[in-house]
């Protein structure tokens, strides 16, 4: 028998693991993002970007009332949100295929230290800038032709595989 919301037995636990969204504006993605890190118990969530659209109208669909309970903010520009990462000492981990990139299971998670996650837009990924930041950056490994996937299914992949270390 299927259990409910309230009947299952799974621990609540919540991880130092804030998921930075670069300029992440589709809505079911973001209702998306919100479901996802209240079931992986994610911190935070920052959202990089101007006119972010979360109006919980548009949003409340995919994430099923999450945007209530996973605390959140939007960060207009790219340098506010590079000094508050480094200011607060995260370990800093792209999400993002490219020339350097290591495969997810290779990511080091450092006991000491609050980890951000960044996830790239639907578009353009992850923004240069952002990249230059950070610290590692790792890939999921993927067996088709295709080199991507959405930016929802790659967070769920990722914090799963962080919150299982």
């Amino acid at each position: 028998m299927q259990l409910t919301h309230e009947e299952n037995q799974f621990e609540r636990k919540t991880f130092p693991i804030t998921l930075v969204c670069d300029h992440i504006y589709f809505q079911q993605n973001i209702g998306s993002l919100f479901r996802i890190s209240e079931a992986f118990g994610v911190e935070n969530i920052i959202f990089l970007g101007k006119d972010i659209p979360l109006t919980p109208r548009k949003i409340n669909k995919t994430s099923r009332s999450t945007h209530l309970h996973v605390p959140h903010q939007i960060i207009e520009e790219t340098t506010e949100l590079t000094a508050y990462l480094q200011e607060n000492n995260f370990e800093i981990i792209a999400l993002e295929i490219t020339s350097n990139s290591k495969p997810l299971k290779e990511v080091l998670i450092p006991k000491d230290k609050k980890t951000a996650l960044l996830i790239g837009s639907e578009i353009a990924g992850i923004s240069e800038e952002l990249l230059k930041i950070s610290h590692q950056i790792v890939h999921i490994n993927m067996f088709g032709k295709n080199s991507s996937m959405n930016v929802v299914q790659a967070a769920s992949i990722a914090l799963y595989e962080i919150t299982s270390l």
